[in-house]
């Protein structure tokens, strides 16, 4: 058997590959906060995430362990046929579920699905486990209510970066409390599942600010609550894995795939050509082409079901 990268990568047409290799070319590389001070003004210069139509419906989910707030979109027309529980990228630091408003109104109206995306505390004034407190409290809110609420108990969750590692450190806690088997699958774009600089990937972002910001408090980062590499992946439900070829997690993310498969778990893998960190974000043809086959995944894991 050969094991080549380029086997690996999504077929897409060409002049979507052309399309990018300019559009990466002529855009300067971005990168993260990287002090405090840096942070406050990235956050005071972020413009007003733009408005979805119809806007999403606010609402706080009364939760044992606190409240948490959460965006609601229902789709246009008709009963949901299931219930997406979106979580938020930004480097557990930046950015809310607002932003992907639009994004999570076209997926609820495409699907004919309810989204649901969680306002989680952010660091560094919540470091961990305030984040993934949150999104556990949302998921397991939704397994006892989605029916009652949305008329339907068909179950996924995603998310983009952060997210993705937010949306895996969740699976897990609902596996370990008996419950993960309502979550039909998991949608993960180009997560981060190293934060303990423990793995050749992991080393790759060791430096980067948004992990001393929510967890430089912790002394062993291989927990899987943190690090969802180094946990039991035993018994999760089935994940698509969507990263690009230029991606400085990509090496973090095939690792991810690698052990999700070890462990008897069905995962996809699906790799983009000249495509960087959170390039489904960006106004390119291989992202539309990406977000279409999230959307065709998640359709047929809602009708499977």
């Amino acid at each position: 058997m050969r094991f080549a990268l380029e086997a690996l990568l999504a077929d897409v047409p060409a002049e979507q590959i052309d399309e990018a290799r300019r559009f990466y070319a002529a855009r300067p590389a971005g990168r993260g906060p990287r002090t405090l001070v840096e942070l406050w003004d990235v956050r005071a210069g972020m413009s007003a995430p733009p408005a979805a139509t119809p806007p999403a419906t606010v609402e706080v989910i009364d939760a044992a362990r606190g409240r948490v707030p959460v965006r609601v979109f229902a789709p246009a027309y008709g009963q949901a046929r299931g219930v997406y529980l979106d979580i938020h990228g930004g480097g557990f630091y930046m950015d809310s579920a607002a932003r992907d408003d639009v994004r999570n109104r076209g997926l609820a109206d495409a699907l004919n699905i309810a989204v649901v995306s969680v306002e989680y505390r952010l660091a560094p004034e919540h470091p961990w486990p305030a984040a993934p407190d949150d999104c556990e409290m949302v998921a397991q809110w939704l397994v006892e209510h989605a029916q009652a609420r949305f008329g339907s108990s068909r179950l996924a969750v995603g998310g983009q970066s952060a997210g993705a590692t937010l949306a895996m450190a969740t699976l897990l806690r609902l596996r370990d409390s008996g419950v993960v088997s309502e979550f039909s699958g998991a949608a993960l774009q180009f997560g981060t599942y190293d934060l303990s600089a423990q793995t050749p990937a992991g080393r790759r972002i060791a430096d980067e600010y948004f992990i001393q910001t929510y967890v430089g408090h912790v002394t062993d980062r291989t927990a899987a609550d943190i690090s969802p590499l180094f946990g039991d992946l035993h018994g999760l439900p089935p994940a698509l894995m969507v990263v690009g070829s230029d991606d400085v997690l990509l090496e973090d993310n095939l690792a991810m795939a690698g052990r999700l498969a070890a462990a008897g778990n069905d995962v996809e893998l699906r790799i983009y050509p000249e495509a960087p960190h959170g390039f489904t974000g960006h106004p390119t043809g291989i992202a539309e082409t990406a977000l279409s086959g999230v959307n065709s995944w998640l359709l047929e894991l809602f009708i499977q079901r």
